[in-house]
C-alpha cells in the first residue's frame, strides 16, 4: 500500500517537474536551425557552381560561333557538350544536359544551354537531397558591321629598330583577325592610309576635277647662295625670296596630296573647321580642293574601304619609310576614307544594320612638318594644333574632336623607341585613355594591333 502511494507520488512529481524542458526544446529546434544554416551553405556552393557553369556556357557559345555557319547541327551539339563538360571540374556538380543550337537570319546566333544538379550536404535533412542548376548563353552577331581605317606612319624614322617591318607584320595580322570576324563579304571593311608629310592618292587621278594644281610646280630665284630646288611649296619658295612656277605637264605627277586650304595659310571659317580638319567635299573654291604636290618622299598609295584582303596584304608589303611626320593629314584622310570623297568611295550603309566606325592612328614620332609649318626635323606645335589645339582647354578644337563628334572611335599608338616625350597629342586624341598605346619597342606594335583586333572582332554576348 505504501509502495503504491510512493510510485504515484513520483509520477506526479515527474509530471510537475520543468527542469529538463530547455534541453528538450533546444533539441527540437536544433534540427531546423541546422537546416537553415546548412541551406545557406548549400546555396552558396550551388551559386559558385552556377557561376562556373555560366562562364563555361559563355565561353562555349563564343567558341562554337566561330565555325557554326559551316558546321552541322550534330557537330555543333557534340562540340558544345564536350567543351562545356571539360570546363566543369567541381566534383559536387553533375551535368545532366548540354544543348547548342545555331540559327541564321539577319541576326545570327548560337544558343548554349546546360542543366545540372548538386548534392546537398545539409538540406537533405530537410528533404532536399539535390539542387537543380540551369544556365543559358546566346552569342549574337550580324547586325553590326565594322569599318576600320588605318592611318599608318610611313616616315623615314620608321626604318629604325625594324619598326616598318613590325608594322607590316602587325597590320597583316590585324587584317587576318578582321577577315575572320566577317561572316559575309562587306561585314568588315578596311581602308589603309600610309602617310608622311603627304598622302598618296595615286597618279591616275591627274585629270580629276577635285585636284588643285597650285602646289604642283618648282621654285627658282636669283640668289646664287640658295638652292631653290629644296623649296617644294609655293609658300616656302616665296618666304625665301624665290618665285613659284607651275609644271606645264602633269603626266609626271607622283600622286602626292598635301593639306587642303589656301597655299599661304589653313583658312578657317571657324576654329577647328579648316578644310584640312574636315571632310566636306570641294565646293568650287580652290582651297577646298585636294592640292597636288610633287613631294620627293611620297608614301605608298592609299586604299579605300575594301574586303579585298589579298590586295590589302600586298599593299602593306609595298609600304616603305621616307619623309617627315604629318599625323594630321593621315588622320583626316582616314576619316575621309570612312565617308568617301576624292578618290575614295564608301559603300552605302544598309539601314538594317548598325555600323561601328574606327580609326587606328599609329606614329613613331612627333609632328615635324605640314604644308605651312615645320622644318621636317624638329617638333612643330603648329602642326599639332591641326589635330588638337590644346590651348583651347582640353583639345576641344581640331580634327580629333571633329571625328569624335561624328561618332567615330579613335585608337592612337605612339611607338617611342627613341626616348621622345610621351605624345600628349596622341593621348588626348584617343577616344578614351584605354585607346592610347605607348610602345617602347617595335615588337609591341604586333601585340598592340593584336589586342585592338581582338577587341574589334570579339563577338558580343547578347544574353
Amino acid at each position: 500500500m505504501g509502495l503504491r502511494r510512493a510510485n504515484a507520488s513520483l509520477r506526479a512529481a515527474f509530471r510537475r517537474s520543468e527542469d529538463g524542458n530547455v534541453a528538450i526544446l533546444f533539441a527540437l529546434t536544433l534540427v531546423p536551425v541546422i537546416g537553415l544554416v546548412g541551406a545557406a551553405i548549400d546555396y552558396s556552393r550551388a551559386n559558385a557552381i552556377r557561376t562556373s557553369m555560366q562562364a563555361a556556357a559563355d565561353s562555349v557559345a563564343l567558341a562554337v560561333s566561330k565555325t557554326a555557319a559551316s558546321d552541322s547541327s550534330d557537330k555543333i551539339q557534340t562540340s558544345a557538350d564536350r567543351q562545356f563538360r571539360a570546363q566543369i571540374t567541381n566534383p559536387a556538380a553533375t551535368i545532366t544536359g548540354v544543348t547548342a543550337t545555331y540559327s541564321k537570319a539577319q541576326l545570327s546566333n548560337v544558343v548554349v544551354g546546360a542543366t545540372g544538379t548538386m548534392k546537398t550536404s545539409f538540406m537533405k535533412v530537410l528533404g532536399f537531397p539535390t539542387l537543380d542548376i540551369k544556365v543559358s548563353s546566346t552569342t549574337a552577331w550580324g547586325n553590326i558591321r565594322l569599318r576600320v581605317a588605318l592611318a599608318l606612319d610611313n616616315t623615314g624614322s620608321m626604318s629604325s629598330a625594324n619598326k616598318i617591318g613590325a608594322l607590316k607584320t602587325a597590320t597583316k595580322n590585324l587584317l587576318g583577325q578582321l577577315r575572320a570576324a566577317a561572316q559575309n563579304d562587306g561585314d568588315v571593311l578596311v581602308s589603309i592610309i600610309p602617310f608622311s608629310r603627304d598622302v598618296n592618292v595615286g597618279p591616275g587621278y591627274a585629270g580629276a576635277s577635285w585636284v588643285d594644281w597650285t602646289e604642283y610646280g618648282y621654285c627658282s630665284g636669283s640668289n646664287p647662295r640658295r638652292n631653290y630646288s629644296n623649296y617644294d611649296t609655293k609658300l616656302e619658295c616665296e618666304n625665301y625670296g624665290g618665285w613659284w612656277t607651275q609644271y606645264s605637264n602633269r603626266n609626271g605627277w607622283n600622286g602626292c596630296i598635301t593639306d587642303r586650304g589656301k597655299y599661304d595659310a589653313p583658312n578657317a571659317a571657324a576654329a577647328g573647321k579648316s578644310y584640312d580638319q574636315i571632310v566636306d567635299p570641294p565646293n568650287g573654291n580652290t582651297f577646298s580642293m585636294y592640292p597636288a604636290h610633287q613631294y620627293g618622299y611620297c608614301p605608298a598609295a592609299m586604299r579605300g574601304l575594301s574586303y579585298d584582303w589579298s590586295g590589302m596584304t600586298t599593299m602593306v608589303d609595298n609600304m616603305y619609310p621616307n619623309g617627315s611626320t604629318n599625323q594630321p593629314i593621315g588622320l583626316v584622310w582616314a576619316w575621309q576614307s570612312l565617308i568617301g570623297g576624292g578618290p575614295l568611295t564608301a559603300p552605302t550603309k544598309d539601314p538594317n544594320y548598325d555600323y561601328q566606325e574606327v580609326i587606328i592612328l599609329l606614329s613613331d614620332g612627333l609632328n615635324t612638318q605640314n604644308r605651312w609649318d615645320g622644318n621636317g626635323s624638329d617638333w612643330s606645335q603648329a602642326v599639332d594644333k591641326r589635330m588638337c589645339d590644346e590651348t583651347t582647354g582640353g583639345c576641344k578644337t581640331g580634327t580629333c574632336n571633329n571625328i569624335k563628334d561624328a561618332g567615330i572611335t579613335i585608337y592612337t599608338i605612339q611607338v617611342n623607341t627613341g626616348g621622345d616625350p610621351t605624345s600628349t597629342l596622341l593621348r588626348k586624341c584617343a577616344s578614351d585613355p584605354s585607346k592610347f598605346y605607348l610602345l617602347t619597342s617595335s615588337t609591341q606594335i604586333i601585340t598592340a594591333f593584336n589586342e585592338i583586333g581582338t577587341s574589334l572582332s570579339r563577338l558580343r554576348l547578347s544574353k
